[in-house]
């Protein structure tokens, strides 16, 4: 939609955009006046009237109740607006239009600029799209836009890392990705694979992973102020399965397209840590993980009946090799529990079908075991919109796991409470007393079709609400 989004000072032949949620002052210009008084023009959000007059084109754009979501759709509803008429310059005001309001519209306008055809090619033409510039007089007001903006960049490399093709984005690849984000913020990486993988006891990634040509990893990136050099750290945990065919619980046909968006945690978690280290730069350790395989099927595939023993000496026994995220997943918790010692463990993944037949496409779900880090974490997500709905984490659901020859099994086959089972494995591998939350983002990864400041394809849900999260800490 557009080729760049700047921000500047207003400069003459800039339309006047005025943001509000209800009657303006009588001091506002007459050409703003005229389009408030539109007919049907109520000031819910996302509404929009114009008017011409001596001063120029005037636009106000109503912001409903002024809620983080109204402001962010109001602004998408702007920017649509301004693409289909060509207009390049906005110079934006209103009477509760300030540095918290600005840095959403920021957000919304980045997040709209994002191009999700990576791949275009001659057969297709050149991309329409345009420049456009946010124009404010108040120096506050533009830093907050470049904010947005910065913010929305970080969610757009997610979204690019999620809509590249599995014959493209191979574990390697998501180890580069990180390489690329570590040397232009300063994050400290460390790979891990291979032989590496075997003496860390990484074995939920070997099991994973030992199918595919594209071998797996285990990808570490560190922020660290100064000074904070021995803290526990926040630990960022994102499941990377760069393609998902089910394994030897092969999915159908309408299963399988669309799984090289079961990275989408993972490039979340990417996303989050350029964010931290590029954008909010908080006072606090962070640690962000990233447990890249591919499930594939050959002669060297897992099965069903298999039973694997993890790092911290827990048996489980694989029912579904379709269940495959949690595997590596559990690798990712041994390590941020036993090597990170982390302060608290954040982790996100499309995990489970079950919690979109249980929330739709309107909540994610949440599991914590810790009521701060709950709180926090639903906090991060109002404020972010992208909203958390708590499920239950309890010690009886733990029986519907039970194995009869290890310790637990991968999944159980009785369909029932799916997205809780998952949740009730991870707990498995998180020690006492360390406070975790569970992010079940499945539904989440893509929409269909545009929606607010989003355009159809991958969202980069989750980057925003954990370095939110972080930044509140």
């Amino acid at each position: 939609m557009f080729s760049s989004v700047r921000v500047s000072k207003p400069s003459a032949g800039s339309v006047k955009v005025v943001f509000s949620s209800g009657p303006l002052a009588a001091k506002t210009t007459r050409a703003v006046i005229e389009a408030a008084k539109r007919p049907g023009f109520k000031f819910e959000a996302g509404q929009i009237a114009e008017s011409f007059g001596a001063g120029g084109q005037a636009i106000v754009v109503g912001v409903g109740k002024g809620s983080y979501c109204d402001w962010r759709n109001a602004a998408a509803t702007l920017g649509r607006f301004a693409s289909q008429l060509g207009l390049r310059n906005l110079a934006l005001s209103g009477p509760h239009f300030h540095d918290t309001e600005a840095t959403m519209v920021g957000e919304a306008f980045g997040l709209l600029g994002w191009n999700p055809v990576l791949y275009r090619g001659t057969g297709a033409g050149p991309r329409r799209a345009m420049s456009i510039v946010l124009q404010s007089d108040d120096k506050k007001v533009q830093a907050a836009l470049r904010m947005g903006l910065e913010i929305a960049h970080c969610t757009n490399l997610a979204r690019t890392l999620v809509q590249t093709p599995p014959n493209v984005a191979t574990p390697d690849f998501m180890a580069d990705a990180a390489k690329q984000i570590a040397a232009e913020t300063g994050l400290k990486l460390t790979v891990m694979k291979g032989k590496k993988l075997v003496d860390e006891r990484m074995v939920g990634l070997l099991t994973v992973g030992k199918a595919s040509v594209h071998p797996p990893c285990f990808i570490r990136l560190e922020y660290c102020p100064k000074g904070r050099e021995k803290d526990a750290p926040v630990v960022l945990l994102g499941k990377t399965v760069t393609y998902d065919t089910g394994g030897l619980s092969l999915k159908d046909r309408n299963g399988m397209r669309g799984m090289k968006v079961d990275k989408a945690g993972g490039c979340a978690v990417l996303g989050a840590m350029y964010a931290i280290a590029r954008v909010h730069k908080p006072d606090v350790r962070v640690i962000g993980l990233l447990v890249a395989a591919e499930n594939c099927v050959s002669d060297e595939a897992y099965r069903p009946d298999d039973v694997i023993t993890f790092r911290n000496g827990v048996t489980v026994e694989v029912t579904n090799t379709d269940a495959e995220g949690r595997l590596v997943l559990a690798d990712g918790l041994c390590w941020a529990c036993e090597v990170e010692k982390a302060r608290c463990i954040v982790d996100i993944a499309t995990l489970t079908g079950g919690v979109i037949r249980a929330l739709g496409t309107v909540y994610a779900g949440l599991f914590a075991n810790d009521e701060a880090l709950f709180n926090s974490m639903q906090m991060s997500g109002n404020a972010t919109d992208e909203m958390l709905w708590r499920l239950p984490l309890h010690l009886r659901y733990r029986d519907m796991m039970r194995s009869q020859v290890a310790d637990i099994v991968n999944s159980n086959l009785n369909g029932m409470a799916h997205p809780v089972q998952g949740a009730t494995f991870l707990e498995y591998f998180v020690s006492k007393g360390t406070p975790w939350a569970h992010i079940d983002m499945a539904g989440h990864g893509t929409v269909e079709r545009d929606s607010g400041p989003l355009v159809a394809g991958p969202t980069g849900f989750g980057v925003r609400l954990m370095s939110e999260f972080v930044r509140g800490l």
